[in-house]
């Protein structure tokens, strides 16, 4: 098969998947301008799924890193409102949001992480009003990825550019499940069902704790909001419309107690933070707040993370993923985190999921509070899983459930 085939399927399986667009709906693309050969085709894809119509918010990396070099600090941290009146025009015409990436995990490496974090902090408190749209699912939203050489030879540092960019290619491809003769909206279909029946079984133990341990260092209790619900792998607005909001994805995951994780974990995969990767590193935990934390590299980043705001020094979600998957089975560090992520179970610092808690769409943020959920302007997951990860699940009676046995689930 073609590399234009595959590309062909790619793009259908981001609207026909990823967000499922519906008939007259508004899909809002959000994309870098060095995809715009790509960016092409989805919107061909979506118009001929039936989109109303399709939107395209164009960005450029290399003009923000520019900003960052020579804007003043005011302009930095000032958010323009139109850019949140854009945003809330798109939600209240019931829109899906798609965003399509093309990272350079490198490119603000030398930026000063202070005017990085400016900017952040601009964007989200100017944004926050609008968040729940896709935090609480409220409607369709999906990422995915393309290649670029510079990402390209970071991850195949041994091979020449054009050999990188295939092969990259080739393992994206294989992550989101496009062969040379299938159906990728069909076996995703499966696939996600797959995901869903973990969360069935796991939301049917309603477990207290989970207690993670690895060779590695990792020795973590993390307590789970009571009521709460696993999801991934397919989730669905109010509507009933099912999406995907990673391509690729593999993941289960649920909303830890805010005040209740104890102990220590050891990340296993190195961490892109605004440019610049946080390597062996780790966080321990009590009641609930990182009151220590350690790496050996870029180690402020990882501290400007935690001074986000009070809720980035604590969980908002806990995913549990299979060593044996087709991302994990790569062997293969992408140095992005929608892709490392799905390689491993994770946690994430920051921002919870409301829906993770029965009926949690519909509680007020101070309901949600006094039920344990985090709320935080961040959301950054971070990978500890392993082969040899051991989880136990303790039930409401403390009675203890072998949950996963050498990296991967045992039912």
């Amino acid at each position: 098969m073609s590399f234009e085939s595959k590309i062909e399927k790619y793009a259908r399986l981001a609207v026909a998947t990823g967000v499922n667009i519906q008939k007259g709906q508004l899909l809002v693309i959000n994309a870098s301008v060095d995809c715009a050969w790509y960016v092409r085709k989805v919107v061909k894809a979506a118009y001929e799924a039936g989109a109303g119509e399709v939107a395209v918010q164009w960005s450029d990396a290399q003009t923000d890193k520019l900003r960052y070099e020579y804007a003043s600090d005011e302009v930095l941290s000032h958010f323009a409102n139109w850019q949140y009146e854009q945003k809330k025009e798109n939600i209240e015409r019931g829109c899906a949001f798609l965003s399509i990436g093309s990272p350079d995990p490198t490119l603000l490496k030398d930026i000063d992480a202070n005017k990085l974090r400016m900017a952040q902090m601009a964007q989200s408190k100017g944004l926050q009003p609008l968040r729940y749209y896709t935090s609480a699912n409220k409607g369709q939203w999906s990422v995915e990825l393309l290649p670029n050489p510079t990402w390209a030879k970071l991850v195949y540092p041994d091979l020449d550019e054009e050999a990188a960019m295939e092969k990259l290619w080739d393992a994206i491809f294989y992550c989101c499940r496009i062969g040379e003769d299938n159906d990728p909206v069909a076996d995703w279909k499966v696939h996600s069902n797959t995901i869903v029946e973990h969360g069935k079984k796991l939301n049917s133990y309603q477990f207290k704790q989970l207690h993670f341990k690895n060779s590695k260092g990792t020795d973590l209790v993390v307590e789970l909001v009571s009521d709460h619900r696993w999801e991934g792998g397919l989730e669905f607005t109010p509507a009933g419309v099912g999406f995907v909001p990673n391509l690729p994805t593999e993941e289960i995951f649920c909303m830890p107690h805010r005040e209740r994780v104890n102990g220590k974990v050891y990340a296993t995969k190195p961490l892109n933070i605004q440019g610049k990767l946080v390597e062996d590193f780790w966080f321990e935990f009590k009641d609930g707040v990182v009151v220590d934390f350690g790496a050996s590299k870029n180690l402020e980043s990882l501290a400007n993370l935690l001074a986000m705001d009070e809720g980035a020094k604590h969980l908002g979600e806990v995913a549990l993923i299979s060593d044996n998957s087709p991302i994990s089975n790569t062997n293969t560090l992408f140095y992005n985190g929608l892709i490392d992520e799905n390689a491993s179970c994770h946690l994430a610092l920051g921002n919870c999921y409301p829906y993770n808690i029965a009926g949690g769409n519909d509680m007020s943020e101070e309901e949600l509070k006094k039920r344990g959920a985090n709320f935080s302007m961040t959301h950054c997951d971070f990978m500890f899983g392993s082969p040899d990860m051991s989880v136990i699940g303790i039930d409401q009676n403390d009675n203890e459930v072998v949950v996963f046995e050498n990296g991967n689930f045992v039912f």
